[in-house]
Order: structure tokens, then sequence, then C-alpha cells
């Protein structure tokens, strides 16, 4: 698949409707917690989401089913990368999703 939609534009614009499709797409994932979490990013998100977040989440999407999950959960940490920002930020706003202590997402 080409993602030429990630090099489109400065970081700061917001993601045209097909680079947001084609990024759906990339981030389906195995594991229904990761899907839970990133379908609710998506909610929340989608319709403000810039280049540069799309780039920050694509990266985490290269990332194993587990590895992922482990800093969706904050077990782990990013380490340093060409696109830490971009990546840490789209983290955080991911984090914003998870589970909360009584077994429900958080909201």
């Amino acid at each position: 698949m080409s993602e030429t939609f990630l090099f489109q534009g400065p970081p700061g614009e917001l993601l045209d409707e097909r680079g947001l499709s084609k990024l759906r797409w990339r981030c389906r994932r195995g594991l229904l917690e990761n899907d839970l979490l990133i379908e609710r990013f998506f909610d929340r998100y989608a319709a403000k989401l810039t280049v540069g977040q799309a780039r920050g989440l694509h990266a985490l999407m290269d990332l194993a089913d587990n590895d992922l999950l482990d800093l969706l959960l904050s077990r782990k940490e990013i380490g340093d990368g060409a696109n830490r920002m971009e990546t840490s930020e789209v983290l955080e706003m991911l984090r914003a999703g998870r589970i909360g202590d009584r077994g429900q997402l958080a909201g």
C-alpha cells in the first residue's frame, strides 16, 4: 500500500478523507483490546487528525500487537526515533481511551 498521504503537506495540516480512510485500514489489529482503543481514537479525533499525527499513528502500527498494547497500557514507553514527538503525541491521545479501573473504557 502506498503511504504517500503521510508525506503530503506540512505536519499541522489536516489529513484528507482518502488519507484517513487508508490510515483506518492500516490500523486494523489482531488484538481486540488494541482495536477498541484505536476505534475510540478515531471516534474522537478523526475529524481533526493532522498529517503529523497520522505519521505518528502509522509508526505505532509497525509494532507487534503485544508491544502496542504494552505502550497503550503504559507498561512500556517509546524509545528514541526519528518521529518520536509525533508518535508520543498520538500515543497520549490513544491512552486517553484506555480501560478504566472498573473495566470500562475511560471516557
